[in-house]
């Protein structure tokens, strides 16, 4: 099995040892699943994440993606959240297999993803059309976590550096934890959030136009579910602290959101991003840190 070594690094960064026993494991535990299922495993697909994902056919050559993951809450929850979608708005989950980590997904194909579309003016466009048609109440039954479980990382970022020494200074987690407790808070309207809706997670089907992939199924206002977007292929943009400004803009006179709101949520969900990159040894965490400050900069404009 062809695991790339930025994927096992990852893995382990992420989750230590309990990431190296799933590596351990993957190849044997893919091929039962392949077997149990009756695929022929293909080609893992070129931009892997935090999961492994391969191409696959059954047994009349009908391609779909086998997706395999750590078993457990995260994963179990990405199921739930799947099947909530029912494929309005989202890519459907054929079978699951829950205990081992495994779930076979309906193939998009072509597959193009947001990210390769160059006008962005188009681009935002198509990102608010699914964005609105993924939005769902949260359900009253189920164990969805929300933005503010999400938030207790915060706690962990100071308790690392507890002499205010880290590389984000504790009172920009002070101002983000103020804004998200804030907009939780006083939400009339907490929804079932994508959670992580960005380019490469809109991809585009000849039946059934752009849909979203791989959410991770969280609860909170829907402005939340904005900001994974805007701060993504950003930096290595032309102009890009403008670039940011035209999507804020654009966004909240497509969706006819209030802007404050929105740059709060930005700023807040942001700073969380920074403080799991710092966690997690990723050195993204600066580009995205210096999102927040361009937020920060349009909010007290």
């Amino acid at each position: 099995m062809d695991i790339p070594h930025s994927f096992h690094e990852k893995l382990i960064n992420c989750f230590g040892i309990q990431g190296e026993k799933w590596l351990e494991l993957l190849e044997v535990r893919t091929n039962e699943i392949a077997k149990k299922w009756d695929l022929t495993l293909g080609d893992p697909v070129a931009n892997l994440s935090y999961n492994y994902v391969n191409n696959v056919t059954d047994k009349n050559n009908e391609p779909y993606i086998l997706k395999m993951g750590l078993p457990g809450f995260d994963f179990q929850n990405e199921v739930r959240t799947v099947e909530l979608y029912d494929g309005v708005g989202c890519v459907r989950v054929i079978q699951a297999d829950t205990e081992n980590g495994a779930m076979l997904l309906e193939k998009l194909q072509p597959g193009q993803m947001l990210s390769d579309m160059e006008n962005e003016r188009e681009v935002i466009q198509t990102f608010c059309d699914v964005w609105q048609a993924i939005r769902r109440p949260l359900p009253e039954t189920g164990e969805f976590p929300t933005i503010t479980n999400w938030a207790t990382a915060f706690g962990r970022y100071r308790s690392m550096y507890p002499a205010n020494d880290g590389p984000i200074p504790n009172e920009h987690i002070e101002m983000a934890e103020a804004y998200i407790k804030e907009i939780m808070q006083t939400s009339t309207d907490i929804q079932l959030l994508h959670g992580d809706l960005h380019h490469e997670n809109i991809l585009y089907s000849t039946e059934r136009g752009w849909l979203a992939i791989d959410p991770k199924g969280v609860g909170g206002d829907a402005h939340f579910d904005l900001v994974s977007f805007m701060i993504n292929h950003l930096l290595n943009k032309p102009n890009p602290r403008e670039l940011l400004k035209l999507r804020v803009e654009l966004i909240c006179d497509q969706l006819k959101l209030n802007r404050e709101k929105l740059l709060k949520a930005a700023v807040g969900l942001a700073t969380l991003y920074a403080c799991w990159g710092v966690e997690d040894k990723d050195p993204e965490w600066k580009n995205t840190h210096q999102c927040v400050l361009w937020f920060d900069e349009l909010l007290n404009a």
